[in-house]
């Protein structure tokens, strides 16, 4: 670059010096410089560039993502706007994101405004699943083979924690939502936290380290591991078999808190339960102080008015029932029934009165007629009974051999005779002349 001691005077406007003519006593502007490259960046031609997607951020039908090498660590920023996306095949457009790998037509671009440099991609194809997404999915897929994922396996988040476990960077901004958030809903929450890096080489071992600390802490109620936003090569660490096994295999329920809404590392599914931000994770573990409150006062007036409510249905019943006439005047009912009663009785009583009466004159007819076909009544009128010994009656003065023992009853008692023979009808007492 060449410089020069402009004299008093002479200096041209500061805009009409080209870059390479500046110096210290003619600068030029920085929109001018950013032109100059914007010129020089704007002859290169497009290129076909191989890689794999490792942040894809879609806004306002634009989306911004970064390509790395799938060879190095290469990687280069780049833009697809919305119209050339909208261009690709519907089949296409489904199966890109993060982890896919693809060849893309990318031209350089600069941007004034700002000073950013970007590629512009006209075009793209996909060419399969990239090395480290194919990784994770056999690795999600192990894991899913053995239950890792399932709902089944999942410990209830308590409703009201005494203390939390936070596993997160030091002085983040994951810390301080999370604090802010969770005491702003329950005041007198308290936390244990311990700082582990969130990224890089330290971050496996440190975390697990922590959860291994909190876990065994029978004071902790649930562990929140919780990170920022970030591109997807940097939250790798948090899909890492060891510290997902160590997650599986903890005690205390466990609520994974990494990245935004789109973000999401294989720690969501083994983890009890996934909140999308820290934010969430603080609204999802401890219950709003002033919601609650509002709930308690909700069902008292609930149960207040449902209790009136009952008791003012059950003093109407009661004075519906106390109106009727047989509550008012109870004798009422028993007086009709009581009349029936007297009634009832008084047919029974003549009815048996007849009965009886008819009865004992059906017993005295019978006892008359018993009497008059008895031989007791034929004895009476002077007749008697002989009979022999062995008890047989003499029907034939024949049976009477002269010298027979005979017994004769009479209407008053019997007494014995002796049979002198038969004699002749004139000789009979009752013959008579």
């Amino acid at each position: 670059m060449t410089s020069f001691q402009a004299e008093p005077g002479d200096a041209a406007p500061p805009d009409s010096v080209h870059p390479r003519d500046s110096s210290p006593q003619a600068p030029t502007s920085i929109s001018r410089l950013n032109e100059t490259i914007r010129d020089f960046v704007q002859k290169w031609g497009a290129v076909w560039v191989d890689g794999e997607i490792t942040s894809w951020n879609l806004r306002g039908g634009n989306v911004f993502g970064r390509l790395k090498d799938t060879r190095t660590d290469a990687a280069l920023s780049f833009r697809l706007w919305s119209s050339t996306l909208q261009r690709l095949p519907a089949d296409l457009r489904s199966t890109l994101g993060v982890g896919a790998r693809v060849v893309a037509c990318v031209k350089p671009d600069y941007f004034i405004k700002t000073g950013d440099f970007s590629f512009t991609v006209s075009a793209m194809r996909h060419t399969g699943l990239g090395d480290q997404l194919e990784a994770l999915e056999r690795l999600r897929a192990t894991l899913r083979a053995e239950g890792l994922f399932d709902p089944s396996r999942k410990r209830p988040i308590p409703f009201l924690p005494h203390m939390i476990g936070l596993i997160t960077g030091e002085r983040s901004d994951a810390e301080k939502d999370v604090h802010r958030n969770a005491e702003l809903r329950w005041p007198h929450v308290r936390f244990r936290t311990i700082h582990a890096a969130v990224q890089g080489e330290r971050c496996v071992p440190e975390t697990i380290a922590a959860l291994k600390t909190l876990d065994a802490d029978p004071d902790v109620d649930v562990i929140v591991i919780a990170r920022g936003g970030g591109d997807p090569q940097t939250l790798l660490g948090f899909s890492d078999e060891r510290l997902l096994r160590a997650v599986a295999a903890a005690t205390t329920p466990i609520v994974s808190a990494i990245g935004h809404e789109n973000d999401h590392p294989i720690l969501d599914d083994v983890a009890d339960l996934r909140a999308s931000t820290p934010t969430d994770a603080a609204k999802k573990v401890v219950p709003d102080v002033s919601e609650q409150r509002a709930l308690v006062a909700q069902l008292r007036s609930r149960a207040r008015t449902r209790l009136t409510q009952r008791l003012s249905h059950d003093i109407t019943q009661l004075e519906q029932l106390r109106s009727r006439p047989v509550l008012r005047d109870p004798e009422s009912l028993l007086t009709p029934r009581a009349h029936e009663l007297w009634t009832l009785v008084s047919r029974g009583r003549d009815q048996t009165s007849r009965r009886l009466d008819g009865a004992h004159r059906d017993i005295a007819s019978l006892q008359a007629s018993l009497r008059a076909l008895s031989p007791g009544a034929t004895l009476d009128r002077g007749y008697a009974i002989a009979h022999l010994d062995g008890g047989v009656i003499i029907r034939d003065a024949a049976q009477a051999e002269p010298g027979a023992a005979v017994v004769v009853t009479v209407a008053r008692g019997s007494f014995a005779a002796r049979s002198d023979g038969e004699v002749a009808e004139s000789e009979h007492p009752d013959a008579q002349p």
